[in-house]
């Protein structure tokens, strides 16, 4: 029956050819995975070497395990299936206990009492940092008067051009009658103004 092995804390410049000729002074490698990353494409740091028999695999044990390959210590162990070492066992040949930069339980301090009981409420936090904030609803408005104009200035066609030196008064402009501010004429008025045009 075949014997896979899990070869770990390899080199990322390791290839599968590597191994196979590695592993092959104990006897050829019946099978040879090195995974590789989905996103990066770069091999993981670890592989499975799969043997014909036992005693060839157990040979291949004693034989490479702590032993350098590529500039670092393999550490060689037998392959066990998932459901043997659970969701999240440690991988054989990985770190014992807790990963190196995790949070576990803090050491019993020998100085003073307990520092931290967590069936005692928690205390009030003290805020030293002044009074809070009016909330503004909206964000900031601004002020129409510091805005400029949103666009050109609209200018009235007269059909007459302006220049410095015109200011002649002279020149009589044209009566326009300006609904807007004239006042209304009574009926008398209409009919006085008549007879004038007449005559």
């Amino acid at each position: 029956m075949a014997v896979r092995l899990f070869v770990g804390n390899l080199s990322y410049a390791t290839t599968e050819a590597d191994l196979r000729t590695y592993f092959g002074t104990v006897a050829p490698p019946s099978q040879v995975v090195l995974p590789v990353d989905r996103e990066t494409g770069r091999p993981r740091g670890f592989a499975f070497v799969e043997f014909a028999d036992r005693a060839q695999a157990e040979s291949a044990i004693q034989r490479f395990n702590g032993q350098l390959f590529n500039g670092r210590p393999l550490a060689v162990s037998e392959a066990r299936a998932r459901e043997d070492r659970g969701p999240g066992g440690p991988r054989p040949g990985g770190p014992p206990g807790p990963r190196p930069g995790g949070f576990g339980p803090r050491p019993p301090s020998s100085f003073g009492g307990p520092r931290f009981d967590p069936a005692a409420p928690a205390p009030a936090r003290s805020r030293n940092f002044g009074t809070d904030a009016k909330p503004q609803r909206g964000g900031a408005k601004k002020k129409k008067d510091a805005e400029g104009p949103r666009g050109p200035i609209p200018l009235k066609a007269t059909g007459r051009s302006f220049t410095l030196e015109d200011d002649s008064p002279e020149v009589e402009l044209p009566d326009v009658d300006d609904f807007a501010t004239s006042k209304p004429k009574d009926e008398k008025e209409e009919e006085k103004e008549k007879e004038e045009k007449d005559q």
